[in-house]
């Protein structure tokens, strides 16, 4: 009789845990950053909007430019992530905003995944002066450079 229940209590069991292991190899897909809606975008008018406006439509930017804040980024991406597998970025939006001295929208910009650019980082080393020593010799190296009783000579 308790090996039917043992049984059962197994196939129990593996009913439960089959549902977590799939759904360990689903695929999810994470929306980052700011990603303003198109219609929301859609009424902002050049000349008119001002930055009030524009942050009480698309809410804040992602990023402002580097001394003054003339300039607002939104940047947003959804990004699909499967089991153990590198993310995949399936799209990506940067909303450019730029206003003039007196605070009213000059001109907006979006950009997509098909415009931005791979861009390939140098991976040179850079040589240092002096010797490479392995451990052995730096350990070795440094017997007998020391005077016992740490005083000086």
């Amino acid at each position: 009789m308790s090996h039917k229940v043992s049984s059962k209590a197994k196939m129990l069991l593996a009913a439960m845990l089959i549902p977590f292991a799939l759904s360990a190899c689903e695929s999810r897909v994470n929306v980052r950053g700011n990603y303003p809606d198109p219609e929301e975008v859609s009424k902002l008018e050049t000349g008119v909007s001002s930055r009030r406006d524009v942050a009480e439509l698309l809410g804040s930017p992602s990023t402002l430019s580097t001394f003054k804040d003339q300039v607002w980024y939104y940047v947003g991406e959804r990004v699909e992530k499967t089991a153990f597998y590198d993310p995949v970025v399936l799209e990506r939006s940067i909303l450019v905003v730029k206003f003039s001295e007196d605070g009213k929208l000059e001109e907006s910009q979006q950009f997509a995944l098909e415009d931005g650019r791979i861009i390939d980082p140098v991976t040179r080393i850079t040589p240092t002066e002096g010797q490479d020593l392995t451990i052995i010799q730096q350990l070795l190296g440094n017997l007998g450079k020391f005077t016992p009783g740490g005083g000086d000579n």
